[in-house]
């Protein structure tokens, strides 16, 4: 694949495009990461040529044109490519469940494990048109919450744990129109919890700081 010009690249995968199968397809993954993903890197690169975000790191982009009308297009573009690179590295082989600090507090504020399935994917599957569901800690709280078309919670000041990507580009040569089947086989096979536990220590080690 050829690199990208401009200031943002298409970070590799932290798999092989095989890795995830049967639950999610080398071929969704080929059109999904170098079709989809690799466009919004691209259209984000012309975007900024010759802009102040030209020089930004990509989380400040987001930052700095959420929420702005006339940079609505740029954000777009910034939050996709970043949504997708989060959203590979919470996917691997095998998935698992959470442990220490994260286990704790999906217990104590998300009513355990199996109510936390539950709601994310509730989340996902019920998020109208393309989105994202994520599971965030905003302001010490652990929250789901599904939000369309580019949304992220680095736009509202939260940090990003966990999330399921539900464009229909995500899943639907694999699963057609039965998002719920996608949600549920991610859920219970996919999802990276080591991952989200780094998270979640980032977030607390930069609030300590």
């Amino acid at each position: 694949m050829s690199k990208p010009a401009g200031p943002f690249q298409l970070p590799p995968l932290p798999w092989a495009e095989n890795a995830l199968e049967p639950v999610i397809s080398a071929k969704t993954i080929s059109f999904h990461y170098g079709k989809h993903h690799a466009a919004y890197v691209k259209k984000l690169n012309e975007l900024v040529a010759g802009t102040r975000f030209e020089t930004m790191p990509l989380e400040r982009v987001i930052a700095e044109t959420a929420g702005h009308p006339d940079s609505q297009k740029v954000f777009n573009q910034a939050a996709q490519a970043w949504n997708h690179t989060f959203f590979w590295n919470c996917l691997r082989a095998g998935g698992g469940k959470p442990s220490g600090e994260l286990a704790r507090r999906i217990d104590a504020e998300l009513g355990g494990f199996d109510k936390f399935k539950e709601a994310f994917a509730k989340a996902a599957v019920e998020c109208f048109g393309s989105g994202w569901a994520w599971l965030a800690d905003r302001h010490g709280k652990l929250e789901i919450v599904a939000m369309p078309n580019a949304g992220t919670p680095l736009a509202s000041h939260g940090t990003p744990l966990l999330t399921i990507d539900v464009w229909e580009h995500a899943y639907y040569l694999d699963y057609q129109n039965e998002r719920p089947k996608f949600v549920a086989a991610v859920i219970d096979q996919l999802l990276n919890w080591d991952f989200a536990a780094e998270q979640l220590e980032k977030s607390q080690s930069r609030k300590a700081a």
